[in-house]
């Protein structure tokens, strides 16, 4: 009953209170390091001109965290690796951070290089697809699927990850920058239904297109 419960209550609260802020040698980052590494790594001024995939400015596009390896001689120190893209160079930004000392202590920045997407750029492309002339035919899929109308990219389960030029064999010349550009291809299917073909158009998420390819 309601006693029970509320004797429970301290226990079920107090491990994930304790699950704490910091983690031990190699174990995987805590909630806690995931969320002070993030904000550590956005913390130098020129984020203000950076932009993520939605093209909100200030905010790069945040791809991953996780823990950086070890300074040889200093395993017990806590590092984490924090990437980024910036939409507004397409450029991929890795910061390190010391969660100690909370320092960024290395920061590098390459072109041409595209890490796999985030669930953020998957839906932006969706979005872009269900925009864009060529989503006519994933709402006509749709309706033929479940006799109802495609309102919102919410009504699809969807995944994917990014367009690789060099391993396709005919690359439209609109995609070309792909590799320069972030460009992803998905695959969707109404929710706990029918798959919707979609793997022939190709989003260009830096240049806001979409385009058919095969």
């Amino acid at each position: 009953g309601g006693r029970g419960a509320a004797a429970l209550a301290p226990a079920t609260v107090a491990p994930a209170a304790a699950e704490g802020d910091r983690g031990t040698g190699t174990d995987p980052l805590t909630d806690a390091e995931l969320d002070r590494a993030r904000t550590l790594a956005l913390g130098p001024a020129d984020t203000a001109a950076r932009q993520d995939v939605d093209g909100d400015r200030g905010r790069p596009q945040h791809l991953g965290t996780e823990l950086a390896d070890p300074v040889p001689g200093r395993e017990g120190d806590r590092r984490a690796q924090v990437r980024f893209y910036d939409y507004a160079r397409d450029e991929l930004v890795t910061r390190t951070v010391d969660l100690a000392t909370g320092k960024v202590v290395s920061t590098a920045t390459s072109r041409g290089v595209q890490p796999s997407a985030h669930p953020e750029e998957l839906r932006a492309a969706l979005d872009l697809i269900l925009a864009s002339p060529l989503g006519k035919g994933v709402e006509e899929d749709f309706r033929d699927a479940t006799g109802t109308e495609l309102k919102s990219a919410d009504q699809l389960w969807f995944n994917g990850d990014v367009y690789r030029v060099h391993r396709e064999r005919n690359v439209p010349e609109a995609l070309s920058r792909c590799g320069e550009h972030r460009c992803v291809r998905l695959v969707t299917k109404v929710r706990n239904g029918a798959w919707i073909d979609t793997r022939n158009l190709i989003v260009d998420l830096s240049a806001k297109n979409v385009v058919r390819v095969g």
